[in-house]
């Protein structure tokens, strides 16, 4: 990690601090994404069906 953090020219303390960051947005990401396929499912079920069975 120091010679990574050295490269690029920041701290260590910083670059924990993005990666927490890349990984709360990855986790929301992740959230939004499944919330919009449980709205797709639950609101386009009949359909889904019908193409399963096409």
């Amino acid at each position: 990690m120091d010679q990574f953090a050295a490269e690029e020219q920041t701290s260590k303390s910083a670059l924990l601090l993005q990666g927490a960051e890349l990984v709360l947005q990855r986790h929301c990401r992740s959230r939004e994404i499944g919330e919009g396929l449980d709205s797709v499912m639950s609101h386009d079920a009949e359909l889904l069906t019908r193409l399963e069975d096409a």
